[in-house]
């Protein structure tokens, strides 16, 4: 390996070019077959100078231009210009067994444009062409004598042919256009996941750092009057950071649940320690399942704003079950004294409650207090 090339990535090649070069130059093999017999006979066994110099250009003529205009329309570069190259294959086609005559089997070169017909024009104008080509084709090789079994080949043979050209085509593009799909979808996979986990990132551990800080600032409070005081903080704040570390493992493999009955208990705790008068209320028994994880986000962000923004004395949670939706309030006093109403915790949270089917409302209630009201439906609605 030369100096400098270490770590440098080769460039890819793309898989429908691949795809293309390998369609195209098989194509290529099978149109030979149809010509090599006779143009074999022009060069081996008659060695006519002029003969020769009328087959090898046009042979070459149409082989050039079959081979370009199948790759150009495999690759998705279609162009008007394509139909005079259909022409021109057709008109080279037609030419060689009228100049150099039909007994050596340049007859079979009538077939060969058919297989283009279908790759260049589009689909119904395609079989509109496709049957007028057979139709003069057959006419073409009356008039130049050809046998009725060679008429009849023609006849079923051009439209077989283009058929076959359309699939092949047709298969490429559809192959081509389920890989860009699945890559698309990989994708949105991995930015739907980096949403999550940073959505996840954000509630957990801003509700859990905010809760570090105010035991810490607790602590710092009490270390002259309580040194008890400031022992239990520090138990808690250990706790804490304990629960942060596993939490942050969770969100990572992505198998974290929450609870509201959890997140509401460690609310009013955390809340009450920072002086804030603070009730849990009683959750219903039968609160479904489903409806857990969504209002447990929305206990968890609101006590951390709560803690961050507003200077509240009081925080009132009420759970209403009693309709086809659980709802989850929660109004503090302190709202004047908010940072803001925005960011990206309650956009975050608004995302989660729309995909469970609920709604969040949250803002400033007029009267110096700040609502946050979150709603899921009990069902699968």
């Amino acid at each position: 390996m030369s100096p400098g090339t270490e770590g440098r990535v080769r460039p890819r090649i793309p898989r429908l070019t691949v795809i293309a070069a390998i369609i195209v130059a098989m194509t290529l093999v099978t149109l030979a077959g149809l010509v090599l017999s006779p143009m074999w006979d022009e060069l081996v066994t008659r060695r006519d100078a002029g003969r020769i110099a009328v087959a090898v250009p046009l042979v070459a003529t149409v082989f050039a231009l079959y081979g370009r205009l199948l790759w150009l329309n495999l690759v998705r570069r279609t162009a008007p210009v394509h139909r005079l190259g259909l022409a021109a294959v057709l008109a080279c086609c037609w030419t060689l067994p009228a100049l150099l005559g039909v007994g050596q089997g340049w007859a079979n070169a009538l077939v060969v444009p058919a297989g283009l017909i279908a790759v260049v024009l589009p689909a119904r104008e395609a079989a509109a062409v496709t049957g007028a080509v057979a139709a003069l084709t057959f006419g073409y090789g009356l008039v130049l004598g050809l046998p009725v079994l060679t008429l009849l080949y023609n006849l079923v043979g051009i439209p077989l042919t283009a058929f076959s050209g359309y699939v092949t085509v047709w298969l490429v593009h559809v192959v081509q256009e389920l890989h860009e799909a699945r890559a698309e979808l990989a994708g949105a996979a991995v930015g739907e996941e980096r949403l999550r986990f940073a959505r996840d990132l954000h509630d957990v551990l801003g509700h859990s750092l905010q809760a570090v800080a105010l035991r810490a600032e607790v602590a710092e409070r009490f270390l002259d009057r309580d040194p008890g005081r400031v022992r239990g903080e520090l138990v808690e704040i250990q706790a804490m950071a304990r629960a942060s570390v596993r939490d942050v493992r969770e969100v990572v493999r992505g198998y974290r649940a929450t609870s509201l009955r959890g997140e509401l208990d460690g609310m009013s705790a955390v809340l009450r320690a920072a002086g804030i008068v603070c009730d849990r209320p009683d959750l219903p028994p039968d609160l479904p399942a489903r409806v857990h994880e969504p209002l447990g986000w929305v206990a968890r962000e609101a006590a951390t704003n709560v803690l961050r923004h507003a200077g509240a004395s009081w925080c009132r949670i009420t759970v209403d079950a009693d309709g086809p939706h659980v709802r989850l309030e929660i109004v503090n006093d302190g709202a004047g004294r908010r940072a803001g109403t925005g960011g990206s915790g309650l956009a975050g949270l608004a995302e989660r409650l729309r995909a469970a089917g609920g709604a969040l409302a949250a803002g400033p209630a007029g009267d110096g207090t700040f609502r946050v009201t979150a709603t899921v439906p009990k069902g699968d609605t």
